[in-house]
Parts: structure tokens; sequence; C-alpha cells
């Protein structure tokens, strides 16, 4: 359980609902109606008890037809009000709700997208998603269903109150005798609910994060057999969501079971002192007294089994509001901006005695050097785990590296903004990640300067267009989640075709031709001669038949760069390159 939820399961925390309630202040035009709306409520709901009263000690008793017929209409007119602001209140108390979460949903997705790396690497994405959809609503829920609906009630049993000790104090303090132990019932419920709700909460993001998971690596399961397995596990985590859900509903089934059966007490008491014993003045003439008073008993105890109900959406809302604000506060998971823009960048590349690692204790770059000139093709291979694909982690600064110094153009790049410095990258991942959208979006990422007429001709440049263009739509083509619709190399030539469209001066290609087929291989090589001319491009393979053009090969073994030079020059040296290449073409003679 994290520090959050331990501080609101505790107490109220004021402070995190006073963070909560500032959200309300570009919304203040609307905060006040729903305040007005809820006195108004308060206001028109004791009338019509008051009025049975007269009803039938007035019009009944005295069989006054004109009189019945005035207070009908009038309890009529009643109702009418009523209705109209418990509207106009659940209207603007909701929309508050909805606009608040709007706010606080948009600073924590743009919060989170600019979190380093490392965050998610060590985050669930299925609870981060909990976080930014229903924990948001619950959130909403202080406004729309919690906090309002308490100032409301709380009015309306005041009122009712101080209506019942004009009326007849007598029957005020009997009426009041039966509250304590409502309180006490009350009492009860919200403590033993703040611990369920909690439960509830974290069991929510569980259940979501397994789910989101399973669902995501789907082809992994069916491919290993192990449907059985998951859905076993599965039961065993929906069975604990059961749980702490049905954990709020017996705590609910008991409160309101104790809190009807004291309403109904309290009905029969005051109906056997003011009517059945007389004792306190009640004339024949006033029993109307005793059809107000049981009526305005239900006004006071029904806000007060309400309250008890809110007050535990209130502590949802401000259990959810504590794990939210813990993502928003977290500042030391940003990424840090430099302040240099740089509006051009010719391409020169330098690692100077870089190290990093992703664990402290197992480093995975220790000492790297190297300068690439502008407009290098370079290519960078050695086995898995060498640290080749952290090189272009560090350069895009995905993470920050421990020791050493990265530069572009001679400036470091920790001193570039963040923006600057990746406008002038283009990467092709070996996994592509597609949105479900089209593949004109796709390729622009909703980039406004980019037209389609522009991506038409990338397209041609890089022979991407009659593949395109075979697709219902085209470029309209509708993309499936991630792509599914798509081949592998259909995917990844979208991927080329994306980065080429973003014209950068350093283009790097990470593995991008090593899960694809022969004839999508063929394309990608042209496209890849195309996207490459005349800027800097650094190639991440393992097949060494495709990075023997490249002007320099850095060789990593071990988090170190080892060897260097053209592919000549390597075999030439008789060093890992030369094993690698033997091992990959292990049917060729001795070089």
């Amino acid at each position: 359980m994290s520090k959050e939820e331990n501080k609101v399961k505790k107490s109220f925390d004021l402070k995190l609902f006073s963070r909560v309630f500032s959200y309300t202040s570009p919304y203040r035009g609307i905060f006040i109606v729903s305040v007005v709306s809820a006195i108004l409520i308060s206001a028109f709901s004791v009338l019509t008890p008051s009025l049975v009263g007269r009803l039938v000690d007035e019009a009944i008793t005295q069989q006054d037809a004109e009189l019945l017929l005035k207070l009908i209409i009038a309890m009529a007119a009643v109702l009418f009000g009523e209705v109209f602001f418990q509207l106009l209140f659940t209207y603007t108390a909701n929309l508050l709700g909805e606009s608040i979460i709007k706010d606080l949903r948009t600073h924590l997705f743009s919060k989170m997208i600019r979190f380093r790396m490392t965050y998610f690497d060590k985050s669930s994405v299925g609870i981060l998603v909990t976080r930014a959809v229903s924990d948001m609503q619950k959130i909403g829920e202080i406004f729309s269903q919690g906090f309002f609906m308490i100032i409301a009630d709380v009015l309306k049993m005041l009122v009712v109150a101080s209506v019942m000790l004009v009326l007849n104090w007598r029957l005020a303090l009997l009426v009041f005798a039966i509250m304590p132990l409502i309180l006490y019932a009350t009492r009860w419920f919200q403590k033993s609910m703040k611990v369920a709700f909690v439960e509830v909460r974290s069991q929510i993001a569980a259940l979501n994060s397994f789910v989101q998971e399973r669902l995501a690596g789907i082809r992994v399961l069916q491919l290993f057999n192990r449907e059985a397995e998951e859905a076993k596990a599965f039961r065993a985590i929906n069975l604990k969501h059961q749980n702490a859900w049905l954990k709020t509903v017996w705590y609910n089934s008991i409160f309101f079971a104790v809190a009807e059966l004291l309403a109904s007490i309290t009905v029969g008491l005051i109906v056997w002192y003011g009517g059945v014993q007389n004792v306190g003045g009640i004339s024949p003439e006033k029993y109307g007294d005793i059809f107000t008073f049981i009526l305005l008993s239900s006004l006071l105890f029904r806000p007060l089994r309400h309250i008890a109900d809110k007050f535990n959406v209130l502590q949802m809302g401000m259990v959810a509001a504590g794990r939210v604000f813990a993502i928003v506060d977290d500042t030391k998971q940003l990424e840090e901006e430099g302040k240099v823009e740089l509006a051009k960048v010719h391409g020169k590349v330098t690692f100077k005695d870089v190290e990093f690692a992703y664990d402290p204790k197992k480093p995975v770059l220790r000492g790297v050097n190297f300068n690439i000139k502008p407009g290098q093709c370079v290519a960078v291979v050695g086995a898995t785990g060498a640290g080749k694909s952290t090189l272009i982690n560090l350069l895009n600064r995905f993470y920050e590296i421990d020791k050493g110094i990265i530069k572009i153009d001679d400036l470091d790049i920790r001193e570039m903004t963040l923006k600057g410095l990746r406008s002038h990258i283009a990467v092709v991942l070996q996994d592509v990640f597609l949105f479900a959208d089209t593949i004109e979006k796709n390729i622009t990422l909703g980039n406004p300067s980019i037209s389609i007429e522009s991506v038409i001709r990338a397209a041609k440049a890089i022979g991407v267009h009659d593949f395109i263009e075979t697709l219902p739509g085209a470029y309209q083509f509708q993309i499936n989640e991630r792509g599914s619709t798509l081949s592998s190399g259909q995917r990844q030539l979208i991927s080329f075709l994306r980065a080429y469209v973003a014209n950068p001066s350093i283009l790097i290609l990470d593995e991008a031709t090593s899960s694809i087929d022969t004839y999508a291989e063929q394309l990608i090589q042209k496209a890849t001669e195309k996207i490459t001319e005349g800027r800097t491009s650094i190639i991440i393979a393992h097949r060494l038949a495709t990075v023997q053009k490249a002007d320099v090969i850095f060789v990593m073994d071990k988090g170190q760069l080892v060897e260097s030079g053209s592919h000549e020059e390597l075999l030439s040296k008789k060093g890992i390159y030369h094993q690698l290449y033997q091992a990959q073409f292990a049917v060729l003679s001795e070089v």
C-alpha cells in the first residue's frame, strides 16, 4: 500500500482535498450555481411536510374545500420547484466534476508522456491506464456524487431540525434522541468502507494490469498453450476483486438495514408519543404535526444515511486523487530539458568516455569513444547484449548517461531542448509500432506541416507507393491496433516512410531488417539506400550482409567498442568481427 493510501486511510486529508478543490477555480460560475441550487433544494424540501400539516389541521379537519385546493396547488408548485433545482444541481455538479477530471487527466497525461523511459520500465501499463481512466472518474465523483451531495444533505438536515424545533420542541427532542445511534452506525460504516475502498482500488489496478498485459501478449500465450493456466490465474485475481467489492456490499447491507430499523422506530415513537399518549399538548386540531414530523424525520434520517454513502464516494475519490497526484508530483522522473535550439544539424556525432547502466550493478556501456562524421554511414554490430541499442537510447536521451559526454555538432546533447534534439533524429525500430489510424496519420503522426502530397512523393522516392496503393483506400487505409492488419514487412516499410518524411539530419536503423521476408527486405534495402543519402546514418544489425557497404563498422563487445573499420579492414584483423562473419557465413571458405 502506498504512503498516499495509508494517509487517506487513517484520516481525511484536508490538504489533499484542498488541492483537488483548487481545480474548481476556472469554473466558479458553475460552482456558485451548484451551491445556490443545493441551498434552495434544502428550503423547498421542508415546505411539503409543512403544507401536509396544514392540509390535515386546516383543510381536512375543518372540511375547507377551497383551502384544500389551494394547498394542493401549493404542494404541486413546491414539487415543481424542488424538481427544477434538483435537476439544476445534479447537472451543474456533474458538469463541474467532468470539467475537473478533463483538466486533471490532461495534466496527468501530459506529465506521463514526458517521463523518462526508466519510469515505464518499472511501471505497469495497466496500472497507469487505471490512474488515467477509472481513478480519474472517481475524482470526478467527489463533486458529482460526493462533496456537493454532502453539503446539500447537511443543509437539508439543518433546515429540517430547525423547523422541528419551531413546530414542537418535545417531538423534536424525541427524534433527536435516536440520532446518536444513527451517527454511531454511520461512523462505523464510514471507517469500515475507507479500508474496503483502498483494497477495491488496488484490486481494480491489479485486474486492469493483468488483462492488459495478457491481451497484449495473446500470441505468446496461444503459441505456448497457456490459455488454461492464464485463465486460472485470472480467476484468482478476479476472485480477489470480487471479494473486495463484496466486503463493501456487506458493510452496506448491515448499515442500511440498521438505519431503516432506527428510522422505523422513530416513526413509531412519534405516533406513540404525540398521538396515543398526547404528551406535549397536541390537540386533535394539531394532529397535522404528527404527519409533519413523520415526513420531517424521514427527511432528517434519509440524508444522514446518504451522507455515509456519499462520504464513501468522497473517500474513494480521495484515494484515487492520492494515487494520481503521486504521479503528477513525481518530478524525479521528468526528462531534463536543455535550452539550446539548433535550427540546423550537420550530423557530427561524438561519444566520449560514455558509461551507462540500467541497473547500477550491471554496467552496459564502459568507456565508449567514437566519432561519426557528418553524412557518414556507420554500422554497429556485436553479439546480443553488447550495448548496440543502448547507444541509440542514449543518443535520443531516452536514458541519461552515468558518465562521459555525447555531442551532436560539438554541442552536449544535455544542453539541447528535447524537442530540438529529437526533431533532428529519426529512428526505425525492429518492432514497429503503428497506431489504430490511417496510414497517412501513422506516417505524419499528425504533423500539419507534412502534406499528403509530400507523403506520396516520399513514398514514390523510396519505392513504397505501389505497395500502399494496393491497400483498400491507399493512404486512408485504416490500420488496426498495433498494425495487426499488415505484415511485419509492410509495417517496416511504413516506418521507413515515416522516418523519411521527417527529413532528419541523423537517421538510425535499429535491426530494421531482422524479421522480414526476402521480398520486403529487397524493398527495404532500396529504401535504405535512398533515405541514407546525404545524412548521417547509424545502422544497427545482426545480419552482417546488410552492413558491408557502410563507411565504418563499429564492433561492440561487453559494453565496449573493441573494433572499427571498413568491412575488408575488419576481416583482415581476424578479430571479433571476423568471428561473427564466419559464424554467419560458415559455408564460405576462409577469407
